[in-house]
């Protein structure tokens, strides 16, 4: 039977570890939040929504992945760890129920619980490295920006939606420069396969919550021929974007950031995953939105707002997956964006008419895509 507090060496992870359960458990809730994301900017796609919709998920996806740097160093089987997940999985549930008060009047309900959840992260990190790397140089460079994002956030809380943006933008700005100043000090010890897969697992579940949105709509508006044929389409798409992502290019990332080492090789997951992956899953809320509108409505046309949620979740989703394999090897996807560029104009030249076809454009872009890179990429 395993202790509940143990030594500080054994909390450090073993050379190979997979995904621990408590660690699918702990995403569950953040995926939760990005449903809340989902329907909030659904019900209301003016730019200022969007922006801020796009600022709460940078605080939960900042949340996520500093948790993800945290458990890759874990030895997540001990159970003073798991108990350590599950508080801050509980934190996270309050913090992902109280995103539609994130500009709100109670902004503090979602402030103050992601706070909580990044100085139990940054605990915990600090915990497990404190007697197995003598330099801590790392974790001050990155825990001293995320503090004053902290304060930061906390003070945007008490400003009005409007001043509170500009308050949240310079967090954020923060937040970025810890990851910066972090990830330039030796002394992380990165295990790509474990990185690869907690990455690939929330891209799974994300695609997971767009054909749970198609479903949903499907049993809420009745069978008809137009809801049926859309549905199938959306849930096509959804296919084709995680073939995209998982035929190859989640292998390809791990591949070649587990031939690195040192601070190189903490760059390129810094780079790839952590700053990357932010617009490739906001790539996904934004398809998500496209499909819910969609089919809340399958007999409308194709709307601007509707179009403009399409092409920006494709482009990024698409897109950034192209630029994470650049950043790992400079290896330049030229078909994946003229496809993309070419899909996305014809995405627009779809406004006005019947929504299937714009959903059909995509579906017929990611199979091109597929085909050209099948032979060409997959060993690269």
């Amino acid at each position: 039977m395993r202790t509940i507090f143990s030594s500080t060496k054994h909390l450090v992870t073993p050379r190979e570890q997979s995904a621990d359960f408590v660690e699918l458990f702990f995403d569950l809730v953040f995926v939760y939040a990005i449903t809340r994301i989902t329907s909030l900017t659904a019900h209301n796609m003016e730019t200022i929504q969007v922006i801020q919709s796009l600022l709460i998920f940078w605080l939960i996806w900042w949340g996520w992945t500093q948790f993800t740097w945290t458990l890759n160093a874990a030895n997540t089987r001990v159970a003073e760890i798991r108990m350590l997940v599950l508080i801050a999985t509980g934190v996270a549930f309050i913090m992902a129920s109280s995103v539609d008060e994130a500009f709100g009047n109670r902004a503090l309900w979602f402030v103050l619980p992601y706070v909580f959840i990044r100085v139990i992260g940054i605990g915990l990190y600090i915990r497990i490295t404190s007697s197995v790397v003598g330099d801590h140089s790392r974790i001050i460079a990155f825990t001293i920006p995320s503090i004053v994002a902290w304060i930061i956030l906390i003070i945007g809380a008490f400003t009005e939606p409007p001043q509170r943006i500009w308050w949240w933008l310079t967090a954020t700005g923060f937040d970025l420069l810890s990851g910066y100043l972090g990830g330039r000090i030796d002394g992380w010890d990165v295990k790509p396969k474990h990185f690869a897969e907690r990455h690939g697992l929330l891209v799974i579940i994300a695609l997971g919550e767009s054909l749970i949105v198609a479903a949903t709509a499907v049993s809420s508006y009745g069978i008809s021929q137009e809801i049926i044929i859309v549905g199938l389409l959306a849930v096509a798409v959804t296919c084709l974007l995680w073939w995209s992502y998982f035929s190859w290019i989640n292998e390809y990332l791990e591949e070649h950031i587990d031939k690195e080492s040192g601070i190189k090789q903490a760059k390129l997951a810094r780079n790839a995953y952590s700053f990357i992956h932010f617009p490739l899953l906001f790539g996904i809320i934004g398809i998500a939105v496209g499909f819910e509108k969609i089919l809340a409505h399958p007999h409308d046309t194709l709307s601007y707002s509707v179009a403009f949620a399409l092409i920006g979740g494709y482009f990024l989703f698409v897109g950034f997956t192209a630029i994470s394999v650049w950043s790992v090897s400079r290896l330049f996807l030229l078909p994946r964006f003229l496809i993309l560029i070419i899909s996305s104009i014809g995405i627009a030249y779809t406004i006005g008419r019947p929504t299937y076809m714009a959903l059909g454009i995509i579906a017929a872009s990611l199979i091109l895509l597929t085909f050209i890179e099948w032979k060409k990429c997959r060993h690269s």
